[in-house]
């Protein structure tokens, strides 16, 4: 029988909001652009985005983890920890018996935040922007638990420029060995002409995703610029109701529809999501971030991000039409990224199959 050769790399991303699937898409095409092939292995709504961005790509179903999400992100990850690790041990069987029928294809895994998929002997990445996670009293036990997991892989990468420009002391940990490889965005700067005043793009774990949709919604009621509304949702919604009729709602915009929207407003209000942060600084964008509430990442993000004089920031509860209106001139939004720190990379792990 003849021999396959190795050329699949496993991509395999957290389904926690569409931050980790959108960053991994231009490592995906990446991949492709080395001549390898790429499989995605994820589970949910990250992996109906994924197969709407490349319907012939293949695809592993992993597990949930299940993850059940409270209006304290801390207490949320301490009480999923059962369903967590019950999801972590389902998925590690998984990508394992793939790799073993599949012994002279698979080439090696990036594993982005997905704790149980690293296959003993098998070359692996490890992708994070936390390794120095921000949970109160729980902070050094958490990190342990996963420093211990990402010690299980050949390589540690960071989507950031050095220096953690864009993630501060989340990023920075003196025990572990990591690359940055530089802001991970699917989009590219372009000058187009304007269309909205404001786009509203939403996103992340229900709950929080649609208190923020209705709050926003109600304050937009007496908006009087152009505003288009991405709910960031695959559920279907119930009639919204809004009084003016300069509104756009949309559920859901492909890769290229949300390149255009961002390129085609002025501002834009969205969480403070790491990977919305890196779109944002990829295409210059300024923008009112809103953390969600008891999500300590996002609320460090967008206060670090709001005292860099990087983006305007606000909590949750504090959000009004005059806040949603406010200018705010910026400093140092403009940061020209090193392109080529992710083909490097890649490069660099896979030197022995690429050139």
């Amino acid at each position: 029988m003849e021999l396959k050769t190795k050329n699949k790399v496993i991509i395999a991303p957290l389904n926690w909001g569409w931050g980790h699937v959108t960053r991994c898409i231009p490592i995906v095409k990446e991949i492709q652009r080395l001549n390898l092939v790429p499989v995605v292995a994820c589970d949910g709504d990250a992996l109906l985005l994924f197969k709407k961005e490349f319907p012939a790509i293949e695809t592993i179903l992993l597990p949930t983890y299940g993850i059940k999400y409270f209006s304290n992100f801390t207490l949320s990850m301490v009480f999923s920890i059962p369903s967590t690790l019950k999801g972590m041990y389902k998925e590690y069987q998984q990508i394992n018996a793939y790799v073993k029928t599949h012994p002279q294809e698979i080439l090696g895994l990036i594993s982005d935040n997905r704790l149980g998929v690293y296959v003993k002997g098998l070359p692996s990445v490890y992708i994070t922007h936390q390794l120095n996670i921000q949970a109160g009293v729980f902070s050094a036990w958490i990190n342990k638990f996963h420093h211990y997991f990402i010690n299980k892989h050949t390589a540690c990468w960071i989507p950031d420029e050095p220096d953690s420009v864009f993630t501060g002391t989340l990023s920075k940990h003196q025990n572990i060995r990591a690359r940055y490889i530089g802001i991970l965005s699917r989009f590219k700067k372009k000058e187009v002409l304007k269309k909205y005043n404001l786009l509203v793009l939403l996103s992340g774990i229900e709950g929080q995703r649609k208190k923020l949709e209705n709050l926003l919604l109600k304050e937009l009621e007496h908006y009087k610029g152009k505003v288009l509304f991405v709910r960031g949702s695959f559920k279907k919604r119930k009639q919204e109701t809004v009084t003016s009729d300069n509104i756009e709602i949309v559920d859901y915009l492909t890769s290229e529809a949300l390149e255009m929207a961002l390129l085609t407003s002025e501002r834009v209000i969205c969480r403070s999501g790491y990977s919305t942060v890196m779109d944002l600084v990829k295409l210059d964008k300024p923008a009112l971030l809103i953390p969600t509430p008891g999500q300590t990442e996002q609320e460090y993000l967008a206060t670090y991000l709001h005292q860099k004089n990087r983006f305007y920031a606000c909590h949750q509860k504090d959000v009004t039409l005059n806040k949603m209106e406010q200018k705010k001139d910026v400093e140092g939004l403009c940061y020209k990224t090193n392109q080529h720190l992710l083909r490097q990379a890649l490069l660099s792990f896979f030197k022995d199959t690429v050139s």
